[in-house]
Formats: structure tokens, sequence, C-alpha cells
């Protein structure tokens, strides 16, 4: 099964309703990015009347997990995936439509690749940026991914 933005909102309201409820919604997906959206509202507030810090992270983290599914679907190789570390930066009040974008897709590829050919775990530090409707960017996210082919 081809994973498409339509698909992955759906999976995303099945296994994130969290997520879901928020207003996070996958927009693009191809071999090299992964475009998510969640807009700025009631639910998904924090008392200073922007985007709550853990809805911009489960947008973020959506963008370079996605991507990761997406390589290891078309690897064809059953490989487990788990986030083992990450760090973040705020540098505007996330207000309005906020896009995550992670363009990492080459480095997910070399990591992949690597723990395929050699059978060890491997790790990638992948980046999504979060942009307001103006395209300033309101919030960095960086993810470090352990991936390993499964016995």
């Amino acid at each position: 099964m081809k994973i498409t933005p339509r698909k992955l909102n759906t999976f995303t309201m099945f296994k994130l309703p969290s997520a879901y409820l928020c207003g996070v919604r996958a927009k693009e997906l191809n071999d090299e990015k992964c475009v998510i959206t969640v807009k700025h509202k009631w639910i998904n507030q924090n008392p200073f009347k922007s985007m709550f810090w853990a809805v911009q992270g489960m947008a973020a983290e959506l963008s370079s997990g996605a991507l990761m599914i997406k390589k290891i679907q078309e690897s064809g190789k059953k490989v487990s995936m788990l986030v083992t570390n990450n760090n973040a930066n705020f540098t505007k009040k996330a207000t309005g439509r906020i896009t995550f974008t992670c363009n990492d897709g080459g480095l997910i590829d070399e990591a992949l690749n690597k723990a395929i050919a050699t059978g060890e775990g491997q790790t990638v530090w992948v980046k999504s940026v979060g942009v307001n409707t103006d395209g300033v960017e309101v919030s960095t996210f960086n993810f470090e991914w352990s991936v390993k082919v499964k016995q």
C-alpha cells in the first residue's frame, strides 16, 4: 500500500487521535520531503494564546516519521524505528496555520541503506522547520531516529 497524505491522515485519526483532534494534517509526501500543517485554535493553544509547544512537536515529528515510514515501506524490509532524542527551538509565537517541513529524505535513505547493508542499528538526525503563513520561522525541531532491521 502506497502511503499518501490522505492515508496518513486516516492513520492519524485512528492511531494518533490527539494529533488528529488538534488539527495535525499531512499535505505532501514524496521521496525528499514531508509537509504537515496545523492551525492554531482553541483546542491546541497555551495560556499565552499561541500554539502549545507539544502540538508543534506532534506535527514536526510526524513530518519526519512519515518520511521514515515511506522509506522503510519502499525498502521492502522489516525495520523498526524509534525516536531516541530530540530538541527544539522556538523563535516566534505560533499563531495561524503553521507548516512543518522535513526535507531530509536523502539522510534517511543513507541511514536506512546502511542499516540494511550492515544489519546493525543506525541513527540519523533529521530536522523539521515550522513556518507561519507569512513564511516566518516559528520553531525548529530536530529528531534523532534509530533504525534497525528486524531479524
